[in-house]
């Protein structure tokens, strides 16, 4: 249970490593130590080990402390958990999160972010009770949003929003076709529906089992797939998908491919493209998409892109631009999210093994206590 409101002089390091006192107020119960799940070696899904010990962050000048109530598990967290993506061992697992401000330095605080916030941000390390997390990070959750839902978007909403708005690079307009494969998932179900409310027509590929969450997103053409069992994609060479492409295009093909297949969809994504078309590569759920010589290109002199949320969250303004827009389009009925499944954080290990055999038919988060 929190208590009260405290304010006192905490001795904080800077990102340079100099050493500051700053005002923070704080709810005074906040322990030493936290519930998380840490990756101490790279491997499977039982790499990631739930400890009950863990030191809580301190905070830095300009950060705030968030007690997490709920944490996104997203296929990025199970590629630096194996090693495909380094980081510095060990590690708290997670990117994503959502909970209540429960401390604020003045530098947080001067920017309006008060102790009691709802709020959700996407910083490493966020598998665990409470997250020190930069201001410029914080989205504050608006009334009528619950904190899971808010925090569903911080990873997938924002990647799906930079995939439609921004990283074709204006390559597609309204009224012209994209691809968007893997629709029944999470990212993806995000990214129809965007591609839909930006005037884009949308060719969704899914799997059979998954066709009521496919249908429900109205792509203007949808491709149902056979499943792979115990994978997290689809069998993409049970149809023809170049060729129905470009039957529904009159053999111009689309404008821009969304791929978060990456491996087994690389051939099938560059066929389908339009001249001058864009394939945009951001996942790899069936392994890394291979080197390929840039001659490839040549025929429909095509683009290709393999961008990252980072790059596309820049600053304060434009995070606040995608946030604003997925916020509203969730309260004016628009976007429709599924939060598929929440795990227990004691459970960490089988929350990944979830999602990488391609169970899931929407968000999938930890509840953390």
């Amino acid at each position: 249970m929190l208590s009260g409101l405290t304010r006192t002089t905490l001795t904080l390091r800077s990102s340079t490593g100099a050493i500051c006192e700053k005002y923070a107020r704080f709810f005074s119960d906040i322990p030493a130590t936290m519930k998380a799940a840490v990756v101490r070696e790279v491997g499977d899904a039982d790499a990631l080990k739930v400890e009950n010990d863990f030191p809580v962050p301190e905070l830095k000048p300009g950060q705030v402390l968030v007690k997490n109530h709920y944490a996104g598990i997203n296929f990025i967290d199970t590629y630096h958990r194996k090693g495909l993506y380094a980081r510095d061992l060990p590690f708290v697992g997670g990117q994503e999160g959502g909970g209540i401000v429960t401390a604020v330095t003045d530098e947080a605080s001067a920017q309006g972010i008060s102790v009691g916030d709802r709020v959700a941000y996407s910083v490493f390390g966020s598998y665990a009770q409470y997250t020190a997390v930069p201001a410029a990070k914080i989205l504050p959750v608006p009334e009528g949003v619950g904190i899971d839902v808010a925090t569903a978007c911080v990873v997938q909403g924002m990647t799906a929003h930079y995939l439609t708005a921004s990283a074709h690079a204006n390559l597609i307009q309204p009224g012209e076709w994209v691809l968007i494969h893997g629709v029944g998932g999470g990212t993806c179900q995000w990214a129809a529906q965007m591609a839909k409310i930006m005037g884009y027509k949308v060719i969704g590929t899914g799997p059979k089992g998954k066709a009521d969450v496919c249908e429900a997103l109205n792509c203007d053409e949808l491709i149902l797939l056979d499943e792979t069992p115990g994978t997290a994609y689809e069998d993409y060479e049970s149809v023809d998908i170049v060729k129905r492409v470009m039957e529904v295009t009159d053999g111009k093909g689309v404008k821009s491919v969304i791929d978060g297949i990456g491996k087994n969809t690389v051939d099938i994504s560059i066929g389908s493209l339009a001249h001058r078309g864009i394939f945009i590569s951001f996942g790899n759920a069936s392994g890394a998409v291979p080197a390929f010589p840039v001659l490839r290109l040549i025929g429909k002199s095509a683009y290709v892109t393999r961008p990252k949320l980072l790059d596309y969250t820049t600053d304060r303004e434009e995070l606040l631009w995608r946030a604003n827009d997925i916020f509203g389009w969730l309260k004016e009925g628009k976007l429709n999210v599924s939060v598929d499944t929440c795990f227990p954080l004691d459970e960490a290990s089988e929350g990944h093994k979830y999602l990488e055999a391609g169970k899931s038919k929407g968000k999938v988060l930890y509840e953390i206590p």
